[in-house]
């Protein structure tokens, strides 16, 4: 028996199968094109295992309907990608494939990832947040993805500059929010340089600290999880932990007992696996 995995990014697609214990046997990736030619690659990947597949879980980029009543459960939604807006991804994946199917967004794919199998798999509940281009985040509770109305956007909290910073923000509806102060496309727009191209820098990453360690605190708080989780290309400057953990001391100011920081806030342990990974998971979860 398989599982079938889609890792659905803006940039580009992963798809695998992997075997009931998040073990991948086979994958492929390609770019994120129009969805009629992406999918076909998709639906040519999973052709070849079509008598084996279970099930299929998809972690998408989004905004995505995850509500199961909706007249629209599954599709990708008001999403920038203006080819992909109102995507019944879903449907059409069902369509070809008959078997159940699981749905929610990449970073939650990420999470499950890293709560089942990676940097949290010892603990029940966790964030995953990946700020690269752009910043989402995703959330396990007592082993379950967090889901509601809809499901969470964590890189659009409205935190406000910093006092000495003036950059507008890159956010197109929210301008400051997170994203907009603090993902990879910002850190370029306010410094004119790649972040990978900034690594010396102590003003750069002390500024991008302060703004994630009020996104992380504000999460704390709000959900209380057991591990925080950063990954995406961003945090491969891994100068920002510690300074992380010294500014959420700072702004807590003693308010609430944090857990050890060396261990509460980690970079994922199966890295750049982490979303394909959730998806097989999830595959897995759909099946039951």
């Amino acid at each position: 028996m398989l599982y079938g995995a889609i890792e659905a990014g803006g940039t580009k697609f992963v798809v695998a199968v992997g075997e009931e214990n998040g073990k991948i046997i086979k994958r492929e990736s390609f770019p994120t094109e129009k969805p009629e030619i992406t999918m076909e690659k998709v639906y040519a990947f999973f052709e070849n295992y079509r008598a084996e597949l279970v099930a299929i879980g998809i972690g998408s980029f989004g905004p995505i309907d995850i509500r199961k009543k909706s007249d629209t459960y599954g599709y990708i939604t008001q999403t920038p990608k203006l080819a992909w807006r109102n995507y019944d991804f879903v449907g059409n994946m069902k369509a070809k494939f008959d078997v159940p199917i699981g749905f929610t967004t990449d970073v939650n794919a990420a999470a499950l990832g890293e709560v089942k199998l990676g940097a949290a798999a010892d603990v029940e509940s966790c964030i995953y947040l990946t700020v690269g281009t752009g910043i989402g985040g995703g959330a396990v509770v007592n082993g379950k993805i967090l889901e509601g109305y809809s499901h969470p956007e964590m890189g659009h909290i409205l935190i406000g500059n910093e006092k000495e910073d003036t950059f507008e923000g890159t956010c197109p509806s929210h301008k400051n929010c997170l994203e907009g102060l603090a993902a990879g496309s910002a850190i370029e727009a306010r410094w004119g340089k790649k972040g990978v191209d900034l690594s010396e820098d102590k003003a750069v990453w002390d500024l991008e600290a302060s703004y994630l360690a009020k996104a992380l605190l504000d999460y704390t708080l709000i959900l209380s999880p057991e591990r925080i989780v950063l990954g995406g290309g961003v945090m491969k400057q891994r100068q920002l932990f510690p300074l992380i953990r010294e500014k959420i001391v700072a702004l807590n100011n003693d308010y609430i007992e944090l857990p050890d920081l060396e261990s509460y806030i980690v970079p994922p342990k199966l890295e750049d696996n982490a979303g394909i990974t959730g998806c097989v998971l999830l595959a897995v979860e759909a099946s039951k």
